[in-house]
């Protein structure tokens, strides 16, 4: 057994509640432990929301395990309709309380509630959370669209002369990565081609809309982990068409556009021309000493990952140099990838895995999830989060969408900014050994009293080599390694912010050539080496 201390994804009624939150005028009883609650905090803490979650917790003790649970559950059903007076309810239960076999979904039933109830079964034990926000999507959809779904054989009737053509957006939910700002890009873009958005689900829909989605002409899929398994039952019931391009990038973009034009049967020459982007000249203005081949490596959801692959080696010149996903329902597609880029493939959800393959590839930019901006820390690289799992920070106040040619600028800023830029190196050249800007100066918001202390840094710099080599010997070179003193206080010259990538590079060389001991010499060869 392996004590994990970070998962990438919550058990499924996690990605229940994700859609339930993400929605109006429905009600979740989740028959759970007391203390399953600490799940609101994902929403209220993390995604600032005003309210919280539309979740009713059944809080059964240990000591309510001798006696009726299920009547407990009955209750908490029973109440929820009376006090909230929902449209709908999604019942089920949490991995502690699956155990109990209770059947939420017999035991609501049995009340014969006047309004629909869909019970869900969410394997705890073998699933995680983006599958649990898929199933329920899809059993929700289908509950209340079931009735509305063609014969067998039957053909989608054709949209009338003279009614603009109109789809479904699919797959943003509460808590998800930059999904409301994603939403406005994406529905503004279509009202540009003359699309209307019939309805968005399952964020900020009500029961009501999702009855009413069938009378869309197609459906536009954002995120595939959430809204595939939906969109593929919909086209199967109601001769919906769905788009397979997600407008993550410059050239992802003008593909969906092409692609939702093509359903739509719409013209989008003029919002092909116009192309309100400034990102293709961005990258093209910035040096491409300090841009081009910059080494870059990728973990994240399969949909944001495959996208940031794509948008690093065409849009910005970067070279990815590792690729991987914990979104395993979607591995193949990322093993497929990873060998067009010419890279193994990292499908995981041991983020220890994830940080040892990081080191490994030494990249200098780290594009993640929050588990890869800690570990980006850790190792000292530029970083920029693309995917859920997420921190508060990323659910800025601003408008900050991902997709579209808005969210091609996003991209460009969030992705290239922490990277040292031409300016920025010049001036950390120019001023490396003044007495207030070099890094063993003491930071200056603590007031001119405190002063530096190379012997104290020296001896940090020394605590973290030992930190690092306790920690697995991932960045630390062999024990046997001596740095000779001149070459030690050499190094102290380089830039801190790459001091631990070169430190790296030049023990490896020493040790490739047979080396103990490391002097001015060696230093430099390892440098001249690395920088063919």
């Amino acid at each position: 057994m392996q004590l994990a201390l970070w998962t990438y994804e919550g058990p499924p009624h996690v990605g229940a509640m994700r859609i339930a939150t993400a929605m109006e005028g429905l009600h979740y009883v989740l028959h759970a432990p007391q203390g399953d609650t600490y799940a609101d905090l994902l929403f209220t803490m993390i995604e600032r929301l005003k309210k919280r979650p539309p979740v009713t917790y059944t809080t059964f003790q240990a000591k309510d395990l001798g006696a009726d649970t299920a009547e407990i559950f009955r209750r908490a059903v029973q109440s929820a309709h009376d006090r909230f007076q929902p449209e709908a309810m999604l019942v089920g239960a949490s991995c502690t309380a699956e155990l109990i076999q209770d059947d939420p979904g017999g035991l609501a039933k049995a009340l014969d509630l006047p309004i629909p109830v869909v019970p869900l079964e969410l394997p705890a034990y073998q699933k995680k959370e983006n599958w649990g926000a898929a199933e329920t999507l899809y059993r929700l959809v289908r509950t209340l669209t079931g009735s509305q779904a063609l014969a067998p054989g039957a053909e989608r009737p054709a949209r009338a002369s003279g009614v603009r053509p109109s789809c479904n957006i699919l797959g943003p939910t509460a808590l998800g990565f930059r999904h409301r700002d994603d939403v406005r890009e994406i529905v503004g873009l279509l009202e540009t081609l003359g699309i209307d958005v019939l309805t968005v689900a399952p964020l900020g829909a009500r029961p009501a809309d999702i009855v009413s989605m069938p009378g869309a002409d197609f459906n536009v899929m954002l995120y595939p982990e959430i809204a595939e398994t939906t969109a593929r039952w919909m086209k199967k019931a109601f001769g919906q068409p769905f788009t397979s391009n997600v407008p993550l990038g410059v050239g992802a973009t003008i593909d969906f556009i092409e692609e939702v034009a093509g359903l739509a049967g719409v013209d989008a020459t003029a919002v092909l021309e116009s192309m309100p982007t400034r990102m293709p000249w961005y990258a093209k203005s910035v040096d491409s000493n300090y841009l081009t081949g910059k080494r870059v490596f990728i973990f994240a959801d399969a949909t944001h990952a495959l996208a940031a692959a794509r948008i690093c080696r065409n849009e910005l010149g970067f070279d990815v140099v590792g690729l991987g996903t914990f979104s395993r329902e979607y591995a193949r597609d990322v093993r497929a990838a990873a060998k067009e880029y010419d890279v193994e493939p990292l499908i995981t959800e041991d983020y220890l895995e994830v940080e040892a393959a990081i080191s490994e590839a030494q990249p200098e930019l780290l594009l993640g999830t929050q588990m890869e901006r800690h570990i980006a820390k850790r190792l000292g690289l530029a970083c920029a989060v693309i995917s859920a799992p997420t921190h508060v920070e990323d659910f800025p106040a601003r408008y900050s969408p991902q997709m579209g040619f808005e969210g091609a600028n996003v991209i460009f800023d969030t992705w290239v900014h922490p990277l040292m830029m031409g300016l920025e190196e010049h001036l950390l050249g120019m001023f490396r050994e003044d007495f207030e800007f070099n890094d063993q100066a003491a930071p200056s918001h603590l007031g001119s009293h405190l002063k530096s202390d190379p012997d104290a840094a020296r001896a940090t710099d020394a605590d973290v080599r030992g930190a690092e080599a306790d920690s697995g010997g991932r960045h630390a070179g062999p024990a046997t390694i001596v740095w000779l003193p001149e070459a030690e206080q050499e190094l102290r010259k380089i830039p801190f912010f790459v001091r631990g990538k070169a430190r790296r590079n030049t023990e490896r060389f020493a040790t490739d050539r047979g080396r103990d001991a490391i002097d001015i010499e060696t230093l430099y060869d390892a440098k001249a080496h690395f920088g063919r």
